[in-house]
């Protein structure tokens, strides 16, 4: 599934073409939020050197002498290398372009400081695909190099919904802190690196081991209608990140050394996807549970990926940069067909939830890529789960320009959560919010005590482009003149009968879209 879970496979995407063509053009990474609300200077990070750097240039161990591979052997490898790497170079290029090259566009705030966004999104925004109205957005990307970072939230009122996922290098999710992980009362996290030695101090609620030495956090704030915005702004006032010898009052650690960052565009990126993950590895140590994947390491240097050295680190011939070349197509194609077969149709809604933490994808490598390539930074099922469709339950493409919809909710069968639940319309063309005249874009459960209920209990939904009349006003999601693209999105899932867990198997089923009569 794409962007509901706040990502995209655009770059994806453009590797296939980059790959095919030798050029493409800069991703563009999901990002919901455009300006700041809130930022928290007080907090400094670690002294880092933000350069554009050429690769070739970085000061390393001179390249091996030329390989003798076999030739089956080099595109087997470079085929599973792109299927390993994808979600690395993904996030790598997304988190360089939010805090490090301010000059990126989607540049949010430097690492270890706290960026908010409060806005509802409307047909106006139009950078981000599928855009998440219900829940406003905080980041932060964390330096764990020198010392921990400690996140600290303020209490919540038990009836807003919160979480803070928490995503390393990799692309798992390594933690949560929130309603559903931790509960809604104020506490202190603290986030250690795989180098981290010591003692949990006093007044830290919980400790967060990161397998990798930079840690991205995305932070999801209930928002229940557009009028409820300045609470949320609130709650996220309270949100503060800072490194762990501020929080404890003490001196700084010393810093730790600066990066000559590895410049993400076209030329990197996309036509030359392993010289970002040779770079990426560098900041992912084989230690501790990554040992695993030190033959796997071993494997990609026979190729002349390495870890912080410059791609290639052997000779490669033209043959063999073909070689490697479709081999990186062929996991690439792998990724595409993955995507396609994750999910479950069940009455036309397409549900899966292909995310987690390393045990979840227990070296399965194709299922993180293809999870990465759906949707990067999703949450794990638990979380939230998000059935999504553009068909009937007949199978037939949902399209306001040729017929009127409802999707209805038998009595006491709404989607089973803990937290609440939305459905959002979208223009099946571009996936954006459309213009409407009541300026409605989706329907949640905290409209329930607005919307009018059937005879028998049951909750109907009106989907059309038209006004489907004042008595039935209060239920209209208005849908585009043409394609419908739908998402259900449920947070906290329950977890016991009926419930939509596990995705696509679950006691409780998305009731099928049908055509009005």
């Amino acid at each position: 599934m794409s962007t509901p879970r706040f990502g995209q496979g655009i770059l994806a995407a453009a590797l296939i073409l980059a790959l095919l063509s030798g050029c493409g053009t800069k991703p563009d990474p999901a990002a919901p939020a455009k300006t700041p609300e809130t930022k928290t200077p007080e907090v400094k990070s670690p002294e880092t050197k933000t350069t554009e750097t050429d690769p070739a240039a970085v000061d390393t161990p001179a390249a091996k002498t030329p390989d003798t591979t076999a030739a089956t052997d080099m595109t087997a490898i470079a085929e599973e290398a792109m299927i390993y790497g994808l979600p690395l170079v993904m996030n790598y290029t997304a988190v360089n372009e939010y805090f490090i090259n301010e000059e990126s566009g989607q540049y949010k705030c430097p690492m270890n400081q706290l960026y908010n966004s409060a806005q509802v999104f409307t047909p106006a925004d139009t950078a981000i695909v599928t855009p998440n109205s219900d829940t406003p957005y905080s980041f932060f990307c964390a330096d764990l190099r020198a010392e921990p970072i400690v996140f600290s939230v303020p209490a919540v009122e038990k009836s807003r919904y919160y979480a803070v996922q928490l995503v390393d290098m990799y692309t798992f999710n390594y933690g949560y802190v929130g309603s559903r992980a931790t509960g809604n009362e104020a506490g202190s996290y603290m986030i250690t690196g795989p180098n981290w030695k010591g003692e949990t101090p006093p007044g830290i609620a919980k400790v967060f081991p990161c397998e990798t030495e930079f840690s991205f956090a995305v932070i999801r704030t209930q928002l229940f209608n557009p009028a409820d915005m300045d609470n949320v702004k609130k709650v996220q006032a309270g949100y503060k990140v800072e490194t762990l010898s501020a929080f404890l009052k003490q001196p700084a650690a010393s810093p730790a050394p600066q990066i000559d960052w590895l410049k993400v565009d076209k030329e990197i990126a996309q036509k030359d996807p392993f010289a970002v993950l040779s770079f990426v590895l560098q900041f992912c140590p084989p230690t501790g549970p990554a040992k695993v994947e030190e033959s796997l390491r071993a494997r990609f240097a026979k190729i002349g990926i390495e870890a912080g050295k410059p791609f290639p680190t052997i000779e490669l011939t033209a043959a063999q940069q073909a070689e490697l070349k479709a081999g990186a197509i062929a996991g690439m194609k792998k990724v595409k067909e993955k995507v396609a077969t994750v999910g479950t149709d069940v009455n036309g809604w397409q549900i899966s939830s292909p995310m987690g933490d390393r045990a979840f994808f227990n070296g399965d490598w194709l299922l993180r890529a293809a999870a990465a390539d759906a949707g990067i930074y999703a949450n794990d099922a638990v979380e939230a789960t998000y059935p999504f469709t553009r068909v009937d339950e007949n199978g037939q493409t949902l399209d306001g320009s040729k017929h009127n919809y409802t999707l209805t909710f038998a009595d006491d069968a709404y989607p089973p959560v803990n937290a609440f639940w939305s459905v959002t319309m979208y223009d099946g063309k571009t996936q954006l919010l459309i213009d409407n005249p009541i300026n409605r874009y989706l329907i949640n459960s905290p409209m329930l005590p607005e919307l009018k209920k059937n005879e028998d209990g049951s909750l109907t939904l009106y989907i059309q482009k038209d006004s489907p009349g004042e008595e039935k006003a209060s239920n209209w999601l208005p849908a585009p003149d043409g394609p419908i693209y739908l998402v259900m999105r449920l947070y906290w899932p329950k977890e016991t009968p009926p419930s939509i867990l596990p995705p696509g198997k679950g006691t409780w089923k998305p009731p099928g879209i049908k055509q009005a009569e």
